[in-house]
């Protein structure tokens, strides 16, 4: 009879301050020496009351001479102390026995909190306290970002240990060190290792400028931005090298192909940009290695057709194409132009386009993943559908995402193990290999098996250089920077709520004169049902004010025949106003639009109010975007909604609207699910640490080449698990 299993011992249950590190992130000892403080407060030195100036937070040791809890104005614990130069008040209006206790008549105490001068004498409300005596402790006392079930002290003990325990070793070699010295010659001080960079920074010395710890100019944040930074561009570079080393194919234009055709029946002539950005991918796709690039352009410079050619380029090749948008009415709309061009041209070569999206009948869907699967549907068109389990692909070899700062990171890496499934099979070609292109069934390099897709992200949010070149830096970056001829410029106007008349009479002018316009009410995720009452309010009030003007209404929960229904009414010009909640769903090309009107604008990220504004302004009328803004009690705009509101004001250009974003409001917003995985930056600044990024951009490159180990622990130490996700 074999032996028994030895029991498992039983697994040790985390206490509620082990489970909240956990939560924090706090698992490793790195993790915990890397946990910096929020602020400081300093208890090295006891001042006298007499000395203590008004707003002052100060300490003092005195002796209590009265307690007692009074009920006006409420109930709360009134204590007064005496230091010999001087008495305070000490207000608490939560307080308990042991408060009573440690604060007894005749108890000295030592108290510290901000000083209030006033008419009845000195005041402090809420102060910390504790028996007086002990030593001061010779550096300033760390408060750190935490939990409600984190006491401070519990972490402060734990950072303690963390910082005693993590490896801390140099992991920059010595040509790299003298670099960033050279980097930093600015800052007149000798470079800091990174373990007196931590231990400084977790206990600074009394002396030390506040100003500098703060605004993290101090030679030991300098040291621990440089670091950081210099992992991202690591763990950026080796992404890039491995996909580098994967197959792709080769994919070629060829002579009277999809590509020449599509360009002779296109009604317009391409702008400079759309050559240029189009030649850059055309040479990308001709290459055996994986292209993965993002295209940015404002709104309305022209991507879609730039896809289309991308897309005829991968079909005249043999292989197969998908387009994904992050919503089916993304996705019909900004793709009914492209199909509008492709599908007459496939219709001869016996190609189809696909459809798939989330809401099709399972008849029609069975159609599509069966042309998907035999080949014959040469482009696939849909939302993240195309990437679902039961898609299989004959031969896809090119993948276009628009918008894809809303893919995740696990979608992005389904697309490419989707990829992966029937790429090497090949079309029916018989034994030869398609014109102008490479063996489908071997991949890129003759014999060799395809093993990744080329990928072409879209994105009408454009990167600022500094994103570009940090976040961004394994991707290759094609910018479309001017705009088609022939578009109207649209004049803004922020207005406050309560000159929400004039608007509508605006409104009523506009539609007299033919005109469309869009009313956009903001999305607040948590409370949909408080949207909807915004929405359907506004509908009711301007369908009420606009008599004989159809005023349409669209939302997220509405069904997607219904939606749709109200989108073709708008398009085909029977609807004078469309009321919106979901911005997302704006992204309709009507020419005839020429009013867009943005309820509660202080409630908009700035990248969103300029995606919303780049809605009208598409025909040759004369448009105009209107932010109306809800003042706060005191009549007054917060100021981050203020900046906002006056940099749509003062600039049409999409790529100064996202410099000045990233500077209002940090760089998530740009990069959306890519922060789901990549870590984002927690103590480098973009916006102010520039020579640090690029330092970085160099260091990471020669340490990959020559210092290969050192590259791999620095790594490991900064980015642990995340640096997986970066390769997304």
């Amino acid at each position: 009879m074999p032996d028994a299993a030895p029991p498992t011992a039983p697994r040790k249950e985390l206490s509620a301050p082990q489970k909240a590190m956990h939560k924090l992130g706090l698992v490793r000892d790195i993790d915990l020496a890397l946990h910096l403080p929020l602020r400081y407060e300093d208890e090295t030195r006891i001042v006298t009351l007499r000395e203590a100036r008004d707003g002052e937070v100060v300490q003092v040791e005195a002796t209590v001479t009265k307690q007692e809890i009074t009920y006006r104005p409420r109930r709360q614990l009134l204590v007064t102390i005496d230091d010999g130069s001087d008495t305070c008040a000490l207000r608490f209006f939560s307080f308990y026995p042991a408060h009573q206790k440690t604060l007894a008549v005749g108890a000295r105490v030592r108290v510290r909190g901000e000083v209030r001068g006033g008419f009845m004498g000195k005041t402090m409300m809420h102060p910390a306290f504790h028996a007086a005596g002990g030593e001061l402790p010779d550096a300033l006392t760390p408060v750190y970002p935490t939990s409600a079930q984190l006491p401070q002290a519990y972490l402060r003990k734990a950072v303690v240990g963390g910082l005693r325990r993590a490896d801390l070793s140099e992991t920059l070699p010595l040509p790299l060190l003298t670099s960033l010295q050279d980097a930093l010659r600015g800052l007149r001080a000798p470079l800091m290792s990174l373990r007196q960079a931590l231990e400084y920074l977790h206990h600074p010395g009394p002396d030390v400028s506040l100003g500098a710890l703060e605004d993290r100019s101090h030679p030991a944040w300098q040291r621990l931005k440089a670091e950081e930074l210099l992992a991202q561009q690591l763990s950026q570079l080796t992404a890039k090298r491995e996909r580098d080393a994967l197959r792709a194919p080769a994919l070629r234009t060829t002579d009277g192909g999809l590509h020449e055709q599509l360009l002779a029946v296109l009604p317009f002539a391409l702008t400079g940009a759309q050559c240029r950005v189009s030649e850059e991918i055309a040479h990308d796709l001709a290459r055996a290695v994986p292209m993965h690039r993002l295209l940015q352009g404002d709104v309305g410079s022209g991507k879609t057709v730039v896809a289309a050619l991308a897309a005829a380029i991968a079909i005249d090749s043999g292989w197969q194409c998908a387009l994904m948008a992050p919503t089916e009415i993304l996705a019909e709309q900004h793709f009914a132009k492209l199909i509008g061009w492709l599908e007459p041209l496939l219709a001869p070569l016996g190609k189809r386009v696909a459809w798939l999206t989330g809401s099709q009948k399972k008849k029609q869907r069975a159609e599509m993943l069966a042309l998907i699967a035999s080949g014959e549907a040469a482009l696939v068109v849909g939302t993240h559908a195309v990437i679902q389990d039961q898609v299989q692909f004959k031969n896809l070899a090119l993948a276009i995402i628009d918008e894809q700062h809303r893919f995740g990171v696990a979608q992005r890496l389904a697309l490419r193990s989707k990829l992966g499934e029937g790429i090497a099979a090949g079309p029916p070609q018989g034994d030869a290999a398609p014109p102008g292109g490479s063996d489908p069934r071997s991949g890129g390099a003759w014999g060799q098996p395809v093993s990744e897709p080329h990928l072409l992200m879209m994105s009408a949010t454009p990167i600022p250089r500094t994103l570009a070149m940090s976040y961004y830096a394994d991707l290759d970056v094609s910018t479309i920077d001017e705009l088609p001829p022939g578009r109207t410029p649209i004049v803004t106007k922020v207005l406050s709520d309560s000159r929400r008349h004039e608007v509508i009479e605006r409104i009523q002018a506009q539609v007299s004169e033919g005109r469309q316009v869009y009313w956009v009410c903001p999305l607040i995720e948590e409370s949909e049902a408080i949207d909807l009452s915004n929405a359907t309010e506004t509908h009711a009030e301007l369908s009420q004010l606009l008599p004989g003007v159809l005023v349409g209404l669209l939302h997220s929960r509405m069904p997607v025949a219904e939606k749709k229904a109200v989108m073709s009414l708008f398009s085909d010009g029977h609807m004078g106003v469309l009321v919106s909640t979901t911005v997302i769903e704006v992204g309709v090309d009507v020419p005839n639009a020429s009013l867009m009107v943005i309820e509660h604008a202080e409630r908009f990220g700035l990248s969103q109010l300029h995606q919303l504004r780049g809605r009208v302004g598409r025909g040759a009328a004369a448009s105009a975007c209107v932010l109306l803004f809800t003042p706060n009690e005191g009549g007054r705009l917060g100021e981050t909604a203020r900046e906002r509101l006056k940099a749509m004001a003062e600039t049409n250009d999409g790529f100064e609207i996202a410099r000045r974003d990233l500077e209002i409001r940090g760089p998530g917003e740009f990069l959306g699910a890519r922060q789901s995985g990549a870590a984002l930056l927690r103590f480098a600044d973009l916006a102010t640490d520039t020579h640090l990024l690029e330092w970085a951009r160099g260091a990471a490159a020669d340490m990959l080449a020559r210092f290969p180990e050192a590259a791999e622990r620095h790594v490991g130490r900064w980015l642990g698990t995340k640096a997986e996700y970066l390769k997304a």
